[in-house]
């Protein structure tokens, strides 16, 4: 299979990429540019990423910019990093490439606990999350094809300690259990579902 890994160069993104490289052609997109450069709150570098790939048989996105910092001071202009981000920018990479994806291809985005478990500080991360996951039920039930779409929803991650102190008391998702839900989504049958790795 093609798959595209958009976020390569991020802790998630690396891992599956070099996880699933054995035994599939990787495309590794990123901001700063590795295989493919792509910036996805644009539109317009989305659709270039598509053309340069040109058909694939999957899409799995590690990437979602979103603010972290305290409610109290929390702006529009901040809120709006996430909404541009990890809301817009992963439901662009599924509206743009639907028309480059190949028959029974399939879209995995990415969520989090956040959704149902929210923490201090992370108020545009939980919102965009919850927009993503009702984005994939829906979409599910209209892609054409065979096209599935589904979300994988980690807790904090083990490889990413620097974010332990903001969620006390979770056990951490391993990067093993993470692997195992992008495997579920990817080369599954499921669709439209939220794939909890916590």
């Amino acid at each position: 299979m093609k798959i595209i890994i958009v976020g390569a160069s991020g802790t998630m993104g690396s891992f599956l990429s070099k996880a699933f490289e054995k035994e599939h052609e990787i495309v590794r997109a990123d901001r700063h540019g590795m295989d493919m450069q792509v910036d996805i709150t644009s539109p317009e570098s989305i659709e270039n990423m598509y053309k340069a790939t040109g058909a694939f048989d999957a899409l799995i996105c590690t990437a979602g910019p979103t603010y972290v910092g305290p409610w109290k001071s929390l702006t529009g202009k901040e809120f709006r990093q996430g909404v541009e981000g990890k809301m817009m920018g992963q439901i662009n990479l599924v509206l743009i490439g639907q028309h480059y994806i190949k028959p029974r291809g399939s879209f995995t985005l990415i969520t989090g606990a956040l959704t149902h478990e929210p923490q201090r500080n992370f108020a545009n991360a939980s919102a965009a999350n919850g927009a993503v996951e009702g984005f994939v039920r829906a979409a599910a039930i209209e892609l054409e094809n065979g096209v599935r779409i589904n979300a994988v929803s980690p807790t904090v991650i083990e490889n990413s300690p620097q974010y332990f102190p903001f969620f006390p008391g979770e056990i951490p998702t391993t990067m093993r259990q993470l692997e195992y839900g992008f495997r579920k989504s990817a080369f599954g049958a499921g669709t439209g579902q939220v794939i909890k790795t916590h």
